[in-house]
């Protein structure tokens, strides 16, 4: 049994200590990029600053005989390019590191780690089952960081693509002090679940509900009848569940891809969903996409001149007021925290959001 007193104990002599509590960097869209791609690694220096994070992909996507091309190509990227990674970037930094039953994925560390170390804020694990994979991944990197002199530790974050992980995505959230957050992987898991459908996130048309009959004068039921269907969440469950246990271990819930790029207003819907439910952010596919992370995982004006009115008129907590023909009480003003520590922490990067949510006169919530 490990004691609890050893949780923060570094994993290894000379590494960094872990943290006790993970940064709230904002990261509404983690977009993804082929680094052994000559045009999309030329791209990077430009969106650096106009993303939330930039990810070299290593592992699905990527092509066995490529794979040593996308290391090289990220190693060469994350020590080439300004602003990209580390504290105090205006980009993080991350990569997907292939699966750990695959051949590259110790390669994928024994190089990142001492190159581009420095620079790594985020390292993504794929398929993760259980802790047992979060702890194999926590001892190696604590003993790569050491040997690289790193001041501070890389954080892990877990994508959940099996069954199993999601039975187990409790234990994996509280696995290591690394864990940054969890991403749903709707692809492999639809498939590890064996779930009829080859769409990449998204509803679908057949997983749905049917309004009830309605009945003649007899009062017998028309099921003949046409009747309104509406179109269901596959996904609801998993993402609801990846919430709760992010939010029991101080981490942070993402959306995963959505992979019909053409069908942008179903793709902000999706965001939307994940957002509302208590995910920060998403994957990128392409670029089009970063916009309307940006926009879905940024609180409206609307919604932060709210807040601010609700935090103003309830002074210190306690009580209840009324806003608008509203009861506003102690509960209120927790969700409006929520929404108004996010406002604060993405308009520190995000010059157009400063000015929108400057613009609002915070005692009134009215725009100035």
């Amino acid at each position: 049994m490990r004691s609890a007193k050893d949780f923060f104990a570094p994993l290894a002599v000379g590494a960094p200590a872990p943290v006790r509590e993970i940064p709230a960097r904002p990261s509404r869209a983690i977009h993804f990029f082929d680094p052994g791609n000559p045009k999309m690694a030329a791209k990077v220096p430009d969106m650096v600053g106009k993303v939330d994070v930039l990810l070299g992909n290593l592992e699905d996507a990527i092509k066995a005989d490529s794979k040593v091309a996308a290391r090289e190509g990220l190693v060469r990227i994350g020590q080439e390019t300004k602003g990209l990674g580390g504290p105090g970037a205006s980009t993080q930094l991350w990569t997907r590191i292939n699966a750990l039953d695959s051949p590259w994925v110790l390669d994928d560390l024994l190089t990142l780690v001492p190159a581009i170390g420095h620079k790594l804020d985020v390292i993504m694990v794929p398929k993760v089952q259980g802790a047992e994979d979060i702890q194999y991944v926590d001892r190696l990197l604590a003993q790569l960081e050491a040997k690289a002199g790193l001041e501070r530790p890389i954080l892990v974050h877990a994508i959940l693509e099996t069954a199993r992980g999601v039975a187990n995505v409790e234990e994996i959230c509280g696995a290591s002090p690394r864990m940054q957050g969890l991403s749903l992987g709707p692809a492999d898991l639809a498939a590890d679940r064996r779930m009829k459908t080859t769409r990449v996130g998204g509803g679908h048309p057949g997983y749905l509900v049917r309004q009830d009959p309605p009945r003649g004068e007899d009062g017998a039921a028309q099921v003949d009848a046409q009747r309104t269907t509406y179109q269901q969440d596959l996904w609801h469950y998993t993402i609801a569940r990846m919430v709760d246990a992010c939010a029991m271990h101080g981490i942070y819930p993402y959306y995963g891809p959505f992979g019909d790029i053409a069908d942008v207003v179903a793709c902000e819907d999706q965001f939307r969903n994940a957002f509302l439910l208590g995910c920060v952010g998403t994957w990128s596919l392409h670029p089009k996409q970063i916009a309307i992370a940006n926009r879905v995982f940024s609180p409206s004006v609307e919604d932060i001149a709210h807040a601010r009115r609700v935090v103003a008129a309830m002074g210190d907590g306690t009580g209840a007021v009324m806003l608008d023909g509203k009861m506003e009480d102690d509960a209120s003003l927790k969700q409006c925290l929520v929404l108004v520590e996010l406002a604060e922490q993405l308009a520190a990067i995000d010059p157009e959001l400063k000015q929108q949510y400057d613009a609002i006169d915070a005692p009134t919530g009215q725009e100035a």
